[in-house]
Formats: C-alpha cells, structure tokens, sequence
C-alpha cells in the first residue's frame, strides 16, 4: 500500500479523461497492475476491472462514476481518477477536471478525435489543465498514428507535438520510438508485457531526425535559451528538453503525444515515466485563490504547503453500503487529522471529518491524516455537498464552486408498491445528494415525482441503481424533454394588485418591460426608475414575482429564459402597500409583457456523430431526415462514413434501438447537447395543446 508522500513535487494528480470506448479504464488497469496496485490485470469484457466497480459499469463494459485509486511509481505518488466518457454523466468529467492538476488525454487510433474528445478538451481549457495524449489501440485495424494528431490540429486547435513514434501498425505494432532520448522499446513477442530498450532500427533512424529535429523546435519556440541554442546549430541535451518541455506542458504551450496499446500492455511504461517527466505536481500549478466569505470582494489565495490554513474542495459525494456517506476532498492546503472539525463556508456550518481514507476504487485504507495535494474520502461529513469548500474557522475561504449543467430530459417515477414509497424518496435524496446532474420534483398537477437527467442512459442508470442497491421497483412514464420558452419582441405592461378586505388592504403597482437577450444569457432584472417614484425596498419583492412567475411560461408552462426585465414605473400606498403586493403585481406585470411579447418554445437540439459502414449510409440519413436532423458534414473514415447532425432531443428517443436494427449492429454514435433552438410552430402547438 502507499504511504503518505511529504515532498509534494513527488505527487502527481491525474485523470484519464477520452471520448466513449477509447480505452480509459484499460489504462488504468495497466497501469494499476505495473505499479504493483493489484496482482490480477483487470479486463472489462470479463467485468473484473478495479476501477469500474459498480455491477452496472461491469456488465455495460462503461464508466458510469469517476472512481479514484493511487499508486507508486519511480518514488512519486500518483493519485489517479478514471472518469466516464458517455455524454449523460459529463458531471463526473467535470468535478474531477476540476481538482486534477493533469490529465492524459486517450484517443482511439483509428477515429482520433472524436466528440466527446471535443467535450472533455473544452471542459479541460475551462480549468486550464495541462494534459498529454495517449494515442491508443495503435494494434488496431486502420490504426494512424499520424491521422490522430492531425485530428487533434484540426478539431481541438491544440499544439500537439509527438515524443513518440510507433514502430508498425496494426497486428505489425512492435513498440514505440522515444524522440528525446532517441530509444526504442519493443515488445519482442504477442504475449510481452515488458518492454526492452533497444537502439533505433536502421529503417526509422532518417524519420526519428526528422520528428526529433521538429520536436526540438516546437520545445524551443517555448524557451527563449534553448531557441538561440537552436539557431547556432548548438547540442541541446536530454535534460534541456525535459526541462523546457515540462515548462512549456505546465504553460498549456505544447501537448505531448504518445502511442500504445495498453490491452496489450504496450506503451504504459513509457506514459507512466512521462506522468512523471512532464505533468505538474500540486506546487507546479498556481496557488488556490478564493474569496472572503463575509466579503466576497475580498481575494484570498492558499498556497500548497501543510503550514497554510486547511482549505478542500468536496468534489464528489457516494453512498457506500458498508460505511455510510463518502465525501471525496481534494486538500488545496494545510493538513486534515481524523476526527478533526471543520467549517464549510458554503453552508455556513461546522462539521466533523471522523475517519479518513485513502481510496482504491472501491476499497478504502484508513490513515489519520492527509495533507496539501491529496486526494482523500472522509467519513461523517453530514452536510457536505458537491462544490462545497472546507476550511479552518479562524481562516475561512470560500473556493468556487463546480458549475453542471441542466438537465434536459425528464421521466416520471413511481414504485410499484405503497411500502416502497418512503423508501423511493430516501433513495431518490440519496442519489440526487451524489449527482448534481439529477433533479427531482413532484408535479403538481398528478402528483407524480418527476425525476431529470442528462439523457435516457442516465435516468435508466439511476432507475436501476434504486432497484439494486435500494430494492426498488419502479414504474418508469415515458421521457419528457426540457422545453424553454423565451420571447421575440420587446414589450411593456403594468401590474396592479389592489385589494380591501377592511381594515389594511393591500396595494402594489409596477410596470415592467421584458427585452429578449441573447441566447445563453439567462434572466437579468434592472430598474431604470429615478428619483422618489418608488421606494427601492420594493424592488427586491418586484424582482422575486418576477422569477417566480419565469419558472412557468405563458405557452406551455416551461421556465422561461434569455430576457431582460426592466422596472420602468411603479406606485406605492404609504400604509396598504407590502412586500408581498409588490411580489404579486411584479408578478402579474410579467405574465401580462410576457405574452404580449411574441413568446415561443425552444427545443434542445443534439449534436449527434454517428460512424457507419459505407452500405448502411443511405439508410441513416434517412432516418435522420424523419427525426427533423440538419445534417452538417459527413467525411469517409476507411470504409465507414462519420455523419454529423444536429438533432432535437424530443427525436432521439430509442435511438440507440432503431440504429442498432439499420446497421445490424454496426454503427455507433454518440450525442451532446448542443444548444437549444424555436421549435417549428406546427409541434409547439401540438406541445402547448397537451399542456393545456
């Protein structure tokens, strides 16, 4: 087992992060077994991997949760989380981006980039990590070395430079060159799982000059010493490179590129000593800044030592069967000791972490202390959430939180007998407390509790976890999807509550003036009343009616967005006016702009990829014709055809199914949302009439 690591530049803290199916949990089963983590390499066809625990992950053959491990290696600590790569759980690939200080980016060999790459890339910028690309399955047919960093140039404008070649392709991958140290390491036969260095075979030597000579050049654009040692044909050494290369990966300037197979073992080795070589450790990347929170205008900063105050940022919640509630902690700075209280500046309260544990996927090791940099569970957080930050209460910090998207697709849920009833609303709080993706509601008109997600994997994941891990049976509605509704046209309407019941009455007036903003930009209220017109401690309860009569629309019902609200006017009655008047004409003054605004729907709309043979093509566009698709590009990929469409989401539904039966099980496809946009009139009042 590891021990605690006290010379913080010997930690690594790294994520495997990679579009469906490119290989990141086989990665990290090898990796695991040639740290000597396990004895067994784990294999996700048998469902005996570590790192996918759940039986759900196994019998899927997906990653469905991050999970997190560590390991030793060459006397550093590596801290590692595996994260999904299918679109419906993005949450996981979003909280672990954002306490990871690298990631190793795995393309697939064949399709290079594709779009959930693309997702996790964004996500990736979005937190400034700096990562490398492992360039995977190099022992596949049609495997392209060079057509995958090419994806990389023109999908994800990324400066990726290659540290390796491949020696073959395909059945005839043999192993891979390294450029700096101008080495080959070769697999000598089917079953090796160790490399053997090896001079550089006489057929590759003109090519590694070439790549070599590139590499030193890229590196050199990067560090002002090395590019006039460049200029004048001077030797750079080994460690020149290592040093300016690691400097310019921490700076976001270069992403190095690697190649393997790691089912076959091949190409961990060599990735693991470049974890070490050139990601940051936790002292490599910029101190942790936060705000004051009695002041949020106030900075903060905590620097990675254990002598500044403890500061962590919860960034995953689990419920373990066997000891309750597990809260994932990444410590920014000072030190956590079992047993200890801390503060969550998030709620305002004081909690106590009883015991600590260092995680390997599943299992747990106890220890009674962690420090700066390391990633670690807590038991007995009651209180924690997602995003929340904990600190020392004579020092506190607020951290920012983790931003997650809404959800877009919705089910109703109901168990199949009275009894479960108490216990599918404990279940359903439990999972929501895990997953900030996940909303639940009851509706009021039926009475039924709606359960919303990121897509109809997720919500049948979820559904079968109540089934598993809380013997729930559930009856599942058919999928709804997360329409909007926002307005076309400006417009201007008052709002006056009046009302005399003897004795004080109440009296509230307002006129307000709804604008459509741009798409994305949420709901913003402003007041443009001067002088004395209106006292401004009814501004508030004005902008509260407001937001309140926006979570329901004028069409259908569906939260409104994307538009302004401007105060412009208003009257008061010096006894019989109140807040709650005020809240109520702000309210009446919206609903009456609103639909004199030329409000309509909006529709969330997909980005969908799907790769397909060549036969089937014909058939696929077909069928994306009837589901109202815009085709955007298509492009030939060997003997398959990649299409790309934007789609509606309310057409989506059983995609997977109707695919599978066109192709006889041949294509795959992936889908992200990708914006939302006005439903065509004919559906919006189809959508309005069975709202109404």
């Amino acid at each position: 087992m590891t021990t605690a690591v006290n010379d913080l530049s010997k930690v690594r803290n790294i994520g495997f992060i990679a579009h469906i199916d490119a290989g990141k949990t086989t990665v990290t089963e090898r990796v695991l077994f040639f740290t000597g983590e396990t004895y067994k390499i784990g294999d996700i066809d048998d469902g005996t991997t570590v790192m996918d625990f759940m039986s759900l992950e196994r019998e899927r053959g997906i990653t469905i949760g991050s999970a997190a491990t560590n390991a030793s290696w060459n006397d550093h600590q590596v801290n590692i989380i595996d994260t999904p790569g299918h679109v419906d759980f993005t949450a996981e690939v979003q909280r672990s981006l954002r306490v990871l200080d690298g990631g190793v980016v795995v393309l697939e060999s064949v399709s290079g980039v594709q779009p959930q790459s693309e997702t996790v890339w964004r996500q990736a910028n979005d937190y400034g990590v700096p990562r490398m690309i492992f360039v995977n399955k190099m022992d596949r047919l049609g495997a392209d070395f060079d057509n995958a960093v090419k994806t990389v140039h023109d999908r994800l404008g990324a400066n990726a430079v290659p540290i390796q070649i491949p020696i073959g392709a395909e059945s005839e991958f043999k192993g891979m060159i390294n450029l700096i140290e101008r080495k080959a390491y070769v697999y000598d036969n089917e079953d090796a799982v160790e490399h053997k260095v090896m001079d550089i075979p006489d057929e590759y030597k003109e090519n590694v000059e070439k790549f070599r000579n590139e590499l030193i050049e890229k590196i050199a654009e990067t560090d002002e010493a090395l590019m006039d040692k460049f200029l004048e044909d001077k030797e750079i050494s080994i460690d020149e490179m290592k040093l300016a290369l690691r400097k310019a990966v921490i700076s976001l300037k270069i992403y190095p590129v690697l190649c393997g197979s790691a089912l076959r073992h091949r190409g961990v080795h060599p990735l693991l000593d470049a974890v070490i070589d050139y990601l940051p450790s936790p002292v490599d990347v910029p101190s942790i800044k936060g705000t004051d929170p009695s002041d949020e205008s106030i900075e903060l900063e905590r620097k990675p030592t254990a002598d500044d105050p403890f500061s962590a940022l919860v960034f995953k919640v689990v419920t373990d069967q066997h000891v309750g509630r597990l809260v994932y902690l990444r410590i920014y700075s000072g030190i956590l000791e079992s047993g200890s209280n801390v503060y969550n500046s998030s709620t305002r309260t004081r909690e106590r972490a009883g015991r600590l544990m260092k995680m390997h996927a599943d299992s747990r090791e106890e220890i009674k202390q962690a420090s700066a940099g390391e990633i670690i569970a807590a038991i007995g957080l009651k209180d924690a959430l997602t995003g929340n930050t904990l600190c020392d209460q004579s020092k506190p910090l607020l951290l920012e939180s983790i931003n997650f998207p809404d959800p877009v697709l919705s089910i109703s849920i109901e168990p199949k007998t009275r009894a479960d009833q108490d216990k599918m609303g404990e279940a359903l709080a439990r999972l929501v407390g895990e997953d900030p993706t996940l909303h639940t509601w009851t509706d009021e008109e039926s009475g039924q509790t709606v359960l919303a997600g990121m897509g109809e994997l997720h919500l049948d994941v979820i559904v079968e976890r109540m089934k598993r891990e809380f013997s729930i049976e559930a009856i599942q509605g058919a999928p709804k999807v997360a329409y909007r509704e926002t307005i076309s046209k400006i417009s201007e309407k008052q709002g006056k509550f009046i009302r005399q019941s003897g004795g004080r009455g109440q009296y509230g007036d307002c006129t307000l003036r709804v604008e459509p903003l741009e798409p994305g930009s949420g709901l913003i209220f402003e007041s443009e009343i001067t002088g004395a017109t209106l006292p401004t401690e009814y501004y508030k309860p004005i902008e509260s009616g407001f937001r309140e009569a926006a979570q329901s629309g004028t069409i259908a019902g569906y939260p409104v967005v994307d538009l302004k609200v401007v105060l412009t006017d208003g009257s008061h009655h010096d006894v019989d006016s109140s807040e709650m008047a005020f809240k109520i004409a702000g309210s009446m003054a919206f609903k009456s702009a609103m639909a004199s605004s030329a409000p309509h729907l909006l529709e969330p709309i997909m980005k969908i990829e799907i790769v397909t043979p060549d036969e089937f093509l014909g058939d696929c566009l077909g069928d994306l014709n009837s589901r109202r698709a815009q085709i955007l590009k298509m492009e030939q990929q060997g003997n398959s055809q990649a299409v790309s469409a934007f789609v509606p989401l309310a057409e989506t539904f059983q995609y997977a199914t109707t695919l599978r039966s066109l192709t006889t099980g041949r294509a795959s496809f992936s889908m992200e949302l990708d914006h939302y946009a006005k439903v065509p009139v004919h559906i919006a009042n189809e959508i309005s009439d069975s709202k109404g």
